[in-house]
């Protein structure tokens, strides 16, 4: 904490990990953020979410949180004790953030002023903890908690854009009870859409980002298998057709005066994957095309949809939009991720890079966003 005769900084927690599959991303976008922060301007407090769901307080030590040698870090490794808990309060009134061990007394470690919450997926990501956050009466960086379970569900994202007018791709949703209780049904639903709109399909966890879990699938045989796998993330998937086109993306970013969109970035296809997965994001190190080779009227078409996308879910923050450009000229939305990834690989920040807004920069201004808006209804 700064000197009693200096003004006091807010005091940031750096929150990252968790219990999703998309764990060892959020690691990394963590380092990068606390790379990031101006420690002039902010105190910084890191706090790591185990796989199992411990919070723990880690080391400040954002070298350590990159991906090496092929190798994903993790919480666990970063954590100054493999028991110690840390504990916000659940009580609007007081913001001390507690730290205890077994058989030590607990230790106040000051109050916090704002969460940077940088998970992923689900238990993090998808307004669970944006719920605890609100009860504890703590701004927070990113959506409130109806945009972000919005923003993590593909299936009522799309709900929401249709129900806007924004234009979506066709897509069929299986739901947990459908795949246990009757798989040659849902089998079916899913072969009846495929001969409506044709092979290849896309299935996918319907509440896990990242590219986990996804699979393309050519033809019948390759189905039951790549159903597996998307509900190995989640129960619940969606299966999307294959929309021919160039994968466009667009930043959204919460100024004082309200969100503006970025420049646009192209992903290119990747010659080494079927699709943009996993590996290719942040293993392999595809580069996008920023800013993407659009015409001036393409370009204010997307921002204009990435805007909207952002204000239909009723967004705060920021916001990745994701994009189809497809033959006949015409944006299809395929999604939209409320707490895209900060590696030094990401496209988000690249973008805002690009439209002028440094990396350094770009963390300010959502903490500062953050700051502005209280909790509760807004």
């Amino acid at each position: 904490m700064s000197s009693e005769t200096s003004p006091q900084k807010p005091r940031v927690a750096v929150v990252f990990g968790g219990r999703s599959s998309e764990h060892a991303i959020s690691v990394v976008t963590a380092g990068a953020v606390l790379a990031a922060i101006d420690r002039e301007k902010y105190d910084v407090l890191p706090i790591g979410i185990t796989a199992d769901g411990r919070w723990a307080l880690t080391a400040d030590a954002p070298e350590r949180m990159a991906i090496t040698d092929r190798k994903l870090p993790n919480v666990a490794e970063l954590s100054e004790s493999a028991d110690g808990t840390v504990v916000l309060p659940v009580d609007p009134t007081s913001r001390e953030v507690v730290y205890s061990e077994p058989g030590m007394a607990p230790k106040v470690l000051g109050e916090v002023d704002v969460v940077f919450p940088v998970l992923h997926g689900p238990y993090g990501e998808d307004g669970t903890l944006q719920g605890l956050l609100e009860l504890s009466g703590v701004p927070y960086v990113g959506s409130g908690v109806l945009a972000s379970a919005v923003g993590q569900d593909k299936d009522y994202m799309k709900r929401v854009f249709t129900s806007f007018g924004l234009p979506v791709g066709p897509y069929e949703v299986i739901r947990p009870r459908e795949w246990e209780q009757d798989p040659a049904a849902a089998r079916k639903k899913i072969v009846d859409f495929a001969g409506e709109h044709g092979w290849p399909l896309f299935v996918k966890p319907a509440r896990a980002g990242s590219s986990m879990g996804i699979s393309k699938v050519d033809d019948l045989a390759g189905l039951d298998e790549a159903v597996e796998e998307a509900r190995r993330h989640d129960p619940k998937i969606i299966v999307e057709s294959l929309l021919s086109g160039r994968e466009i993306e667009c930043g959204v970013l919460e100024f004082a005066d309200g969100p503006r969109a970025s420049v646009p970035a192209e992903i290119p296809p990747v010659s080494d994957h079927s699709f943009y997965d996993f590996e290719a994001k942040y293993i392999d190190s595809a580069s996008g095309i920023v800013p993407a080779p659009l015409t001036p009227e393409q370009t204010a078409r997307i921002q204009e949809l990435a805007v909207a996308a952002f204000e239909a879910a009723s967004c705060e923050g920021l916001v990745r939009a994701d994009f189809f450009l497809q033959e006949n000229g015409e944006f299809v939305i395929n999604e939209i991720n409320t707490m895209p990834g900060f590696t030094p690989i990401s496209m988000y920040p690249r973008m805002w890079q690009e439209s002028g807004v440094s990396y350094p920069e770009l963390v300010d201004l959502l903490i500062q966003a953050a700051l502005r808006r209280s909790t509760g209804l807004r």
